[in-house]
């Protein structure tokens, strides 16, 4: 069987068990995503390992289905900034930003104690702590598309969040390195923070003066879903600069590419085509690919507790810390709940920090392990956990009814009629 036979054999196999186990998870009351998720542990290296069968000889193809995922993850963060408007987003900046830094600042806080009290040098310790204030909102942001709260103050407050912890995030891991290394100390420090802020001046400039008018020419063209394409090449053009320039995550990119699209007349249009070409085929590949890339044989029971104190604290840092700033910002608790849990899930964000550790020498083979057990457990537990706090309480008139209908209903004497 040749490479390509391979490749579309395995893709179609991935989509299919994608969307029956999404149907089934929706059935059961849980968000898609987690039957997605779910799917892929199964079919991964942690049971049935489907990309390594003897009838699977081309090493690539897994690499393949690797770079499809992350195609999905940039779609469903450009879909969650077209559902958006910059004017929602910047009424809650300051929940934005509390629930941002303080999300970042109490988990690695608490991780880099937890690695000094299990033994952990310090740099090593710190490094554990940053990869705690890691948040990749992908998974948050679909089960909130699902919910259809994405442009609540919750979905708001979350996204705008998302943000402020990317940035603060890269900035502590250059500031760790540039201090390790003793290299560029302050003057790499500031340089990165301009970088940052010339991606997001330039982009958010192109954005709003000339995107518009660049949309609207090339939808008066004769070229099939023109303005699709246009989308899907600003999009990969904004996500390559994040990385590139801004020294920040793709997704954060490509979530302001959508919000930039979002201002454009044409938005009906882009979101069409993306909501068919993401969710019939590239976003099922990137759930399930979290599950593919993940070994749970690999960890053994010496480090399993360090992996469940790990996971609750990478719980409970995102709920404490963003849930504590969104309360700052003036969120009713209902609500900082709701965000803090957002914020939970690791995801890529989470693995590509751990793995710049590993790559430097301060995270050995069994934390980056370990890390990789975290990144899993909070990423599956966080569609259930936010879809329950999302749950809505029975009013009190519907209770009142149907205890009225569990009474018996009194006897009538008839003879006093």
């Amino acid at each position: 069987m040749s490479s390509f036979l391979q490749l579309i054999l395995l893709l179609a196999i991935i989509l299919l068990f994608a969307k029956a186990g999404g149907y089934l998870s929706t059935r059961l009351g849980q968000p898609s995503v987690l039957g997605e998720l779910i799917v892929g542990l199964v079919l991964g290296p942690s049971l049935l390992n489907i990309t390594h069968l003897s009838w699977i000889s081309d090493a690539h193809v897994e690499e393949s289905i690797f770079h499809l995922g992350e195609l999905g993850v940039l779609m469903l963060m450009f879909l969650a900034g077209l559902e958006l408007h910059l004017s929602d987003l910047a009424r809650n900046t300051r929940v934005s930003a509390f629930a941002g830094i303080l999300g970042v600042v109490v988990p690695v806080a608490l991780g880099g104690l937890a690695g000094e009290l299990f033994g952990m040098d310090f740099n090593h310790a710190a490094f554990l702590g940053l990869t705690l204030g890691a948040t990749s909102v992908s998974i948050s942001a679909q089960t909130l598309i699902e919910l259809k709260v994405i442009r609540s103050r919750v979905g708001l407050g979350l996204l705008g969040a998302a943000v402020f912890d990317d940035v603060l995030v890269i900035l502590l891991l250059s500031t760790f390195l540039a201090l390790v290394s003793g290299t560029g100390g302050v003057i790499q420090i500031l340089l990165v923070f301009l970088r940052m802020l010339a991606y997001l001046a330039v982009s958010t400039a192109f954005g709003l003066w000339l995107l518009p008018a660049i949309t609207r020419r090339v939808a008066r063209l004769p070229i099939s879903f023109g303005v699709v394409t246009l989308a899907l090449v600003v999009m990969f053009a904004y996500g390559l600069a994040a990385e590139v320039v801004g020294e920040m995550a793709a997704i954060t990119g490509t979530f302001l590419a959508g919000l930039m699209f979002a201002r454009t007349p044409e938005k009906s249009d882009i979101e069409d085509g993306f909501r068919a070409l993401a969710y019939s085929f590239f976003v099922p590949i990137f759930f399930v690919n979290i599950g593919l890339s993940v070994n749970i044989q690999t960890l053994e029971l010496d480090t399993l507790w360090f992996l469940l104190i790990i996971s609750v604290i990478a719980v409970l840092g995102k709920i404490v810390g963003a849930g504590g700033g969104a309360r700052l910002g003036k969120m009713s608790w209902r609500e900082s709940l709701q965000l803090g849990i957002g914020m939970v899930s690791r995801g890529e964000v989470g693995l590509i920090v751990a793995q710049v550790g590993m790559n430097q020498g301060y995270l050995s083979s069994d934390i980056f392990s370990t890390i990789v057990g975290m990144v899993l457990l909070t990423t599956l537990v966080t569609p259930p956990m936010l879809r329950a706090s999302f749950a809505q309480p029975k009013p009190q008139a519907e209770l009142d009814d149907l205890q009225t209908k569990d009474k018996p209903e009194p006897k009538v004497d008839q003879e006093a009629q």
